[in-house]
């Protein structure tokens, strides 16, 4: 018979061996880790190791600037990397004024992030790599609406990125034809092709799958996603996309990106077209984050004509030659938001429409005047695009449409309008409870959605389908199958024809957008 003191003894031994087992299962990973170059050594904080500010390639300074990016130097010992790495040159306050300060500023920004929870070639975890938004002119891939610890809970290894931004990032001007005749221009997206090998030669390390790559990013880094999808210099590198709020405007052309650039060197003190790349390359990098001329902007696009992007995106995608992988698009209800920032109103953009802005009238019954405009530019420039992109893609691999339209709860009076431009994103990547523009007006109701939605996305990176539980089926969008998620203020349902008649509308008058945006 078994005494008392006996049965106390075993079941004391059965929870030390259960305890030792659960320590050995759930090791910490680990902070120290090889890489190409060297060693980082990061920091670990509830079970999830980061490492910030790792160089993913040499500094572009000096004879470097407007070159493409190369490999980093080797260096000895341990790197420290508990500190995000100086953001990419832009104009000061431009970022914080539009969702996060992104710290120091510097022309030696390309480096990146990485949080992992498992460490080791054998965890082959999904690999989710975020390209931050702001016009190609602001931002950084350290804020924190981008913390990649969430992911990392779920069991991603998430990647965050710096890339050269404006006229350091995206740059034609004569002095650089003659010194390489069809030489790049879009050196930002080069940054992200370069982040990509990167992750490609180390990311086993990290616990990372190189085999299992997703692309996200949102407006500008919606964006660049479909501009890798589209260059031929980045096939191969990743598995499936996420592009979130992509705007139509058109990629420049070379003759106007030139008369840029020119207005560049003369914003910066040159002689217009007429400055040397000597000269061009001496110039104090926080200038060109301090030029005021709006005729030295390119606007939220890049440059079309060069090796990293010979032929427009939208070309690209018309034509049925991007890549043939699964692709996530959607946009925001207020998307169009954004102008505000750029001191645009809808209505003034509208009215440049004469006629045919009094027929969109037909496309919005019960809506008029400036609301009737907010909605019709939403449309034209985004949800009309995501349409568009859709149908051409989804010819080629799966491809899933979103709307989203989830206010938090606690805010909703502030915006009537629905869901601006980027609000989005710490629903998608959990991080509500993190960001401060929203972590202190969360409900619980708040905190499932953003549950539900980046789970959704990191089944998408694990498993190539969205699919996540308590969620209804998300079914792929097809020409003759118009299937849209909707994340909306009191569920997340799929609908059949989202929008479908006043998008069909308005992709048949894509001269609407050659009369208000283009400037090619």
């Amino acid at each position: 018979m078994i005494t008392k003191r006996y049965r106390t003894l075993v079941l004391l031994f059965a929870a030390l061996s259960f305890m030792s087992f659960a320590t050995q299962t759930q090791a910490a990973p680990d902070t120290r880790i090889k890489t190409r170059s060297g060693v980082v050594a990061g920091v670990a904080t509830d079970g999830v190791a980061s490492f910030k500010g790792i160089p993913y390639a040499a500094p572009p300074v000096g004879d470097l600037r407007w070159v493409e990016p190369k490999a980093v130097k080797a260096w000895a010992g341990d790197k420290r990397a508990d500190t995000y790495g100086d953001a990419c040159i832009q104009k000061p306050g431009l970022s914080a004024e539009n969702g996060g300060d992104p710290g120091r500023l510097s022309e030696d920004c390309l480096t990146l992030n990485v949080w992992t929870p498992k460490t080791g070639a054998k965890a082959k975890l999904p690999v989710i790599v975020w390209i931050h938004g702001g016009a190609f002119v602001f931002g950084a891939g350290g804020m924190p609406i981008y913390d990649g610890t969430p992911m990392a809970k779920k069991g991603a290894v998430f990647v965050s990125i710096n890339y050269r931004l404006g006229p350091l990032g995206f740059f034609a001007h004569p002095a650089l034809d003659k010194a390489r005749p069809k030489g790049p221009s879009n050196f930002g997206l080069l940054d992200q092709i370069a982040a990509l090998k990167w992750v490609q030669a180390n990311i086993a390390a990290f616990g990372g799958d190189a085999g299992n790559v997703t692309i996200m990013g949102q407006s500008a880094g919606g964006k660049s996603v479909l501009a890798l999808y589209s260059s031929p210099l980045a096939r191969g590198l990743f598995n499936r996309g996420v592009a979130m709020s992509v705007y139509i405007l058109p990629d420049v052309k070379p003759d106007k990106a030139r008369l840029v650039g020119a207005a560049v060197a003369k914003g910066v003190g040159l002689d217009g077209a007429n400055a040397s790349l000597a000269d061009l390359r001496r110039v104090p990098a926080e200038k060109f984050g301090d030029i005021a001329d709006k005729e030295a902007g390119l606007g939220p696009v890049g440059i079309v004509g060069d090796e990293v992007l010979p032929v427009s995106i939208v070309d690209t995608f018309a034509a049925g030659r991007e890549q043939k992988l699964p692709l996530i698009i959607g946009n925001t209800s207020d998307d169009v938001s954004v102008l505000a920032g750029f001191g645009l109103e809808p209505a003034a953009i509208v009215k440049k429409l004469g006629v045919a802005g009094f027929a969109l009238g037909a496309l919005y019954p019960g809506v008029s005047g400036d609301e009737m405009a907010r909605q019709a530019l939403r449309d034209i420039v985004f949800t009309m695009n995501t349409r568009w992109t859709a149908d051409r893609h989804a010819k080629r691999a799966p491809t899933w449409r979103y709307y989203f339209d989830y206010v938090p709860e606690k805010t909703r009076d502030k915006h009537p309008n629905g869901v601006g431009h980027g609000a989005d994103i710490p629903f998608f990547l959990d991080t509500a409870d993190i960001y401060e523009g929203t972590a202190r007006d969360l409900t619980e109701t708040d905190r499932a959605m953003a549950r539900q939605a980046s789970d959704l996305l990191f089944a998408f990176a694990r498993d190539g389908e969205p699919a996540a539980k308590g969620v209804p089926t998300w079914q792929s969008d097809r020409v003759l199958r118009d299937r849209t998620m909707i994340f909306g203020p009191e569920k997340i349902e799929q609908r059949r024809n989202f929008m479908k008649v006043r998008l069909d509308v308005l992709k048949g008058a894509t001269r609407i957008v050659d009369t208000l945006f283009v400037r090619n």
